[in-house]
């Protein structure tokens, strides 16, 4: 396993990070543990999670995810190895989560220190290693949404106000980094600022979706994440499990998360159908399979710090696991680059 530092902090992660969102869900506490295990052992030190896991999120299931890794941390120890991370989740019209906090979720004082206290309480921790801004608290674009419309009125809370509150729980030990998730350059770059010019905590990542079929980080982001030493956590790096193939030709596994989840149509378009064969064609062209080369194409790319593999089985993280050992040829990047220039971001 390759480890990389996080943003310019003295914190090593591992190139994989284990998502896990869908403990609690498509997993059950014994699949969690079994997952855990199995990605630790591999050489995995890096485990993300959020409040308002697991996805699809519903009010009956919320904070399952990390009571489920809070669990595993109690049985097995060696918290201090690891790096875990959490999120708080922005405002409740984002995602309809009214259940959570009452849905007046916003990132000021009340909410950060109220949503952080319950992460720590299930997580069975007294600090994270790493805190981020699960979406941000003004209207902008994120989750797929194009068309930027700004708001006749900002009633959003100031970035300043929630980097205040970061600082403040960073100085009280218990958050040791903080970091974006679903940002877009300007807000990237405003954080960066205010913290240099407030002294305060510096965003030391961005959690972001990249694959093969939504490479619009790279458009604007990726320079931020490498003159910044702010580097991308992807996540989605298999788009829902698009990539994989399972889904083409109409397949619908009945285990699938597209299957199970309608939510979850965001890769399935025309035109990211048609690309996933495309790339499909490619691995295989190559002798390579399709997860394994979409997974190593994101590793690989050198504005990632980690990139956060999911599964449902352990056959899948198996399969997740080894595609650390493939490194991509010129060819085979060649070929996807073609696939990128007749198809490019079918699916932002």
């Amino acid at each position: 396993m390759q480890y990389r530092p996080l943003g310019r902090t003295d914190i090593s992660v591992s190139a994989l990070c284990l998502g896990t969102m869908t403990f609690g869900e498509q997993n059950t506490a014994a699949d969690a543990a079994a997952q855990l295990d199995r990605a630790v052992g591999a050489g995995i030190n890096f485990i993300d999670s959020a409040e308002m896991y697991p996805v699809p999120p519903k009010a009956e299931t919320q904070g399952r995810t990390e009571d489920y890794i809070g669990r595993w941390l109690a049985e097995r120890g060696g918290r201090e190895r690891l790096v875990i991370a959490s999120k708080v989740a922005g405002p409740a019209s984002a995602l309809g989560l009214s259940h959570v906090r009452g849905g007046n979720n916003r990132l000021d004082r009340a909410n950060i220190e109220q949503a952080l206290e319950g992460s720590l309480r299930r997580l069975g921790t007294d600090y994270l290693d790493l805190y981020q801004l699960h979406w941000p608290d003004r209207q902008t674009n994120f989750f797929g949404k194009l068309g930027y419309a700004h708001p006749a009125e900002d009633t959003s809370v100031p970035l300043l106000e929630t980097l205040e509150v970061l600082g403040d729980l960073v100085r009280a030990g218990k958050v040791r980094h903080v970091g974006i998730s679903n940002e877009t350059p300007w807000g990237a770059m405003r954080f960066l600022a205010l913290a240099e010019q407030h002294g305060l905590p510096r965003m030391v990542s961005i959690q972001n979706p990249y694959n093969l079929l939504n490479r619009s980080f790279e458009i604007g982001l990726a320079e931020v994440a490498l003159r910044e030493q702010c580097g991308l956590l992807a996540y989605s790096p298999m788009a829902f499990g698009m990539l994989s193939g399972k889904y083409l030709d109409g397949q619908r596994p009945p285990d699938g998360r597209i299957t199970l989840f309608s939510r979850f149509d965001r890769y399935s378009n025309a035109q990211a159908v048609a690309a996933t064969a495309e790339y499909v064609a490619v691995a295989r062209k190559h002798g390579l399979e399709p997860a394994q080369m979409a997974l190593a194409f994101v590793t690989g790319r050198p504005f990632v710090t980690s990139n956060i593999i999911g599964a449902t089985t352990l056959a899948q993280l198996e399969e997740n696991l080894a595609s650390t050992d493939l490194t991509l040829s010129d060819e085979v990047l060649a070929d996807i680059e073609a696939v990128h220039t007749r198809q490019p971001n079918p699916a932002p």
